[in-house]
């Protein structure tokens, strides 16, 4: 008989954890994730991306089911390219928290991701894509933002790091929507309450697995929820100070097959 699975659901984070710096997954994260497959486990990405914008890296990793987009707010069927869950922010709320956070902090640039499978990217003048291989629409006013439902507005400032933003867009904001901070130069704005540990938790309802054979690997302070929700949480060595720290263990980084090294172990 063979012996059961340690983890039958293996989630993980694209940017700066599954996926190279080039956005291309190595021959060797490659082969561990056959081999846990063949094993049965089941992998499931969990991203910041929107669901438009992880299609093309779906398709590329042969992955099937399911996938957890857009911060926890987008559970997509990728077979069926559809949304089986979808929460929006609210356009007038997203608006207020602008405008307390630029009352605390000055200007901001600020970019939105639409909802729906094809939703847009825009970007207000002045906003730079923090990952020039993502595709985005730019418009001629902010106003221009709120032309249809959005999932998460981005945030960006000419002179405070990604970690004093936040701190900054937490304190303006409160309960009009959550904070996270999910990459260099990625502050985000979201429904509040939405984690990656809510959009996680549907879609292993769905798929009949259970948080405690659950293991997440991630690399930035918006996985904290996922490694708080799932039974082992796996930071990568480029990692976060504060995901480290909430961690049950570091593995080598995303350059250097650091899911692989995980995965080789268990199965």
């Amino acid at each position: 008989m063979a012996a059961p699975l340690a983890y039958s659901l293996i989630a993980t984070d694209l940017d700066g954890t599954l996926l190279r710096g080039d956005d291309t997954l190595s021959d060797r994260s490659r082969a561990a994730l056959v081999r846990a497959a063949v094993a049965g486990a089941q992998h499931l990405v969990v991203t910041g991306r929107p669901a438009p914008r992880v299609r093309p890296l779906l398709d590329d990793l042969g992955s099937k089911g399911l996938a957890v987009c857009g911060q926890g707010a987008q559970v997509y069927d990728v077979d069926a390219d559809r949304l089986l869950f979808s929460v929006t922010l609210d356009r007038e709320l997203a608006e207020t928290a602008l405008g307390k956070i630029e009352a605390e902090v000055g200007q901001v640039y600020a970019a939105v991701d639409q909802d729906g499978v094809d939703g847009l990217t825009l970007i207000e003048p002045g906003y730079l894509m923090p990952h020039p291989t993502l595709p985005a629409v730019r418009v001629e006013r902010r106003d221009d933002l709120w032309c249809e439902p959005i999932s998460k507005v981005l945030l960006r400032h000419h002179a405070l790091s990604d970690d004093e933003l936040a701190e900054a867009a937490r304190g303006a904001v409160g309960s009009l929507a959550s904070v996270t901070m999910s990459g260099p130069g990625t502050v985000e704005l979201q429904p509040c309450g939405v984690t990656k540990a809510t959009g996680l938790a549907l879609a292993a309802e769905y798929l009949g697995l259970s948080r405690s054979a659950t293991i997440a690997f991630g690399d930035m302070p918006n996985d904290i929820p996922m490694f708080d929700w799932a039974a082992h949480g796996v930071a990568m060595a480029n990692a976060h100070p504060e995901l480290k720290a909430a961690a049950d263990e570091i593995t080598t980084s995303n350059e250097d097959d650091g899911i692989a090294v995980v995965l080789e172990r268990l199965f």
